[in-house]
């Protein structure tokens, strides 16, 4: 991770940024047998804490608003395939059978009144690693914010945010990575005030008789999401929604993605990258990425 502020107050906001990192990556962990998300998998629910209590109802709001695209109920399809522990494997076509009808939000019951939260279906596990990074770099903003700091910015692997501008007034320039070749960079963002996210299948995958896998699941099959698109960039001024979209986009593909974003062209923008190298810009960040000189120009996708 990388974490800069600039002011009078940017030692303390730094400080202050790390440990907050460090404290929701405690709390929200499905890796922690100790943490909060680990406990309510093991009880079938269980009381929430402020933090577990937004990232779970922004969840919902995803799953609903994605078609049930977004879904943190995917965690046992995903330990079945070991990316959630690195000891990966295809599984067989019965165990993911049984396992489909557990990644299903439409059972969660959450009481945002007492932020406690039930399965409707035994065996059912939560994973907020979806967004929970998104909600990280917003949070790092807030504390930003509360230390008097106008110009920051954090990287957590993949998701950028920012704060202001830099310190000269210019707008922060954000590398967009290559999917084709992580070595290299798509292009490049100018952007204040936003957070800029990333997903690719190129951030976590393995191979098996000769075939890869990438780690972003679609819910509905139980299968590495197969829509035509390498890599989905969010760009918005909501971090968790940012985090929670870049994965869903993913899944969608093109079409049902250019459909999405129309439906909510205030709330974000993107980019999106096609197995052929097609690269396409929503209209509202079109003039503020500039690819790099091996990508062919972009495709502008409009409103209409």
């Amino acid at each position: 991770m990388t974490v800069k502020a600039y002011g009078p107050q940017g030692d303390a906001a730094v400080e202050a940024a790390v440990e907050e990192i460090n404290r929701l990556d405690e709390l929200l962990s499905t890796g922690n047998e100790d943490s909060e998300v680990a406990g309510i998998n093991v009880n079938n629910g269980g009381h929430l804490s402020e933090d577990g209590a937004v990232l779970m109802e922004r969840s919902l709001e995803l799953y609903k608003s994605t078609e049930g695209v977004f879904d943190v109920a995917i965690y046992p399809v995903m330990k079945a395939w070991g990316f959630t522990d690195g000891n990966y494997k295809v599984p067989d076509k019965t165990t993911l059978k049984k396992l489909l009808p557990l990644a299903d939000s439409s059972k969660i019951v959450f009481d945002e009144a007492s932020r406690t939260v039930t399965f409707g279906r035994k065996g059912m596990e939560i994973d907020f690693g979806g967004i929970a990074k998104g909600y990280t770099s917003g949070r790092i903003m807030d504390i930003f914010r509360e230390h008097g700091i106008k110009s920051g910015m954090v990287s957590l692997g993949g998701n950028v945010q920012v704060l202001g501008t830099k310190t000269d007034g210019t707008k922060w320039r954000v590398a967009v990575q290559n999917p084709e070749d992580t070595d290299s960079y798509l292009g490049v963002l100018e952007t204040q005030d936003q957070a800029v996210i990333t997903s690719g299948g190129y951030e976590r995958y393995f191979e098996q008789d000769g075939k890869t896998y990438q780690h972003i699941l679609d819910p509905k099959t139980g299968y590495p999401a197969d829509s035509g698109l390498t890599s989905v960039t969010i760009v918005s001024a909501d971090g968790t929604l940012a985090d929670g979209l870049s994965t869903s986009l993913f899944v969608m593909g093109k079409e049902k993605a250019v459909a999405y974003w129309r439906a909510h062209s205030k709330e974000f923008d993107a980019i999106l990258v096609e197995k052929d190298g097609t690269v396409s810009v929503t209209e509202g960040i079109a003039d503020s990425f500039t690819p790099d000189e091996t990508v062919k120009k972009p495709d502008v996708i409009s409103e209409q």
